[in-house]
């Protein structure tokens, strides 16, 4: 084994978002997007693990140790370009339908990515931007 190849990615196991409330991330990430709420170690802070697939989503409540929810203060022009969690769903377009539907704002899209597939963009209860796409 080289050098450059002693550390070989496998995929991503879950990102971690900071929660101001736990029962609206779990309306959000259940409820919305149709993930599983998964058990949970017995960690000596709150949180909640969800799962679509293979991807997870942790998240801990907000606090002292935790730090503030939120992905703090955006200051480019173009919110797609900034830091955000991008999920693959069946039917980009109808999700979009369903979601303003609900009166939830889309922030951007939806539209067409370079390779084809259709993109949108909404924010979870405590501003994480989430792309959502279908190929």
């Amino acid at each position: 084994m080289t050098e450059a190849r002693r550390l070989q990615v496998q995929g991503i196991d879950h990102v971690l978002v900071v929660s101001s409330d736990l029962d609206k991330t779990r309306q959000f990430y259940c409820d919305l997007l149709g993930m599983e709420l998964k058990p949970r170690p017995d960690f000596s802070f709150p949180g909640l693990w969800f799962e679509a697939g293979k991807t997870q989503v942790h998240v801990t409540l907000a606090g002292s140790d935790a730090g503030a929810p939120g992905p703090g203060e955006f200051t480019g022009k173009y919110p797609a370009q900034g830091v955000h969690i991008a999920f693959e769903i069946e039917d980009a377009a109808d999700a979009a339908a369903y979601i303003e539907s609900l009166g939830i704002p889309i922030v951007a899209g939806p539209y067409l990515r370079p390779d084809g597939a259709l993109q949108f963009y909404i924010r979870d209860p405590d501003g994480y931007l989430i792309e959502l796409f279908s190929r």
